[in-house]
Formats: structure tokens, C-alpha cells, sequence
């Protein structure tokens, strides 16, 4: 039963892909709206993070984890390599559990 969804999802992942291969020579954006894409890729990804951090399941996920998720935002801000902005990040959030702030 859920065989044919996942087949679906693939195959739809697949034509996407393989269709902006197809296009590329194409389709030409404007610059605006290549900067109108370009914005919205990061606003998407700020939603996602936001969301990520500051909710677990229907509830707020307390403070330790969006703290952590800030201490790796402004490492990775100022080109801490990743092994850093993960363990700073982790480091940061389980301290601050320990502490009592879940």
C-alpha cells in the first residue's frame, strides 16, 4: 500500500530534476526575478530552520534548542568550519538542558 506513493514521489522527483537539465538552455529569467528566486530560496530556508528549532511536534520546543540553533547560525555566520558550528551548536543545547531550560 505504500509502495505506489513512494513511486509516485520518485518519479515526480525524477522529471523534476531531469527537466531543469532539459530547460536550462531554454528558459531565460530576468535579473528581478532571478533575485526574486534568490530571495525566496533564503526565506524558505529561514522558515524551515524557524520552524525547526522553535517547534517539536505541535509544541514549543523550549529555549535550549533555539539557542543552540543561534549559536550555530552565528558561527556559521563567521565561517566556523562545521565540525565547530555542530558542536558548539549541540555542546550549547545540552548545557542549557542541563541547566533545566528544556
Amino acid at each position: 500500500m505504500t509502495l505506489l506513493p513512494i513511486l509516485i514521489l520518485a518519479a515526480g522527483t525524477f522529471a523534476f530534476r531531469f527537466g531543469g537539465v532539459l530547460l536550462r538552455d531554454r528558459l531565460t529569467f530576468s535579473d528581478r526575478v532571478k533575485e526574486l528566486l534568490s530571495t525566496s530560496a533564503v526565506v524558505l530556508l529561514f522558515a524551515l530552520v524557524a520552524t525547526s528549532a522553535l517547534a517539536k511536534g505541535q509544541d514549543f520546543a523550549g529555549w535550549a534548542l533555539p539557542a543552540g540553533v543561534l549559536v550555530a547560525g552565528v558561527l556559521a555566520w563567521r565561517k566556523a568550519p562545521f565540525v565547530v558550528v555542530v558542536v558548539a551548536a549541540a555542546l550549547t543545547t545540552a548545557l542549557l538542558r542541563l541547566a533545566g531550560l528544556a
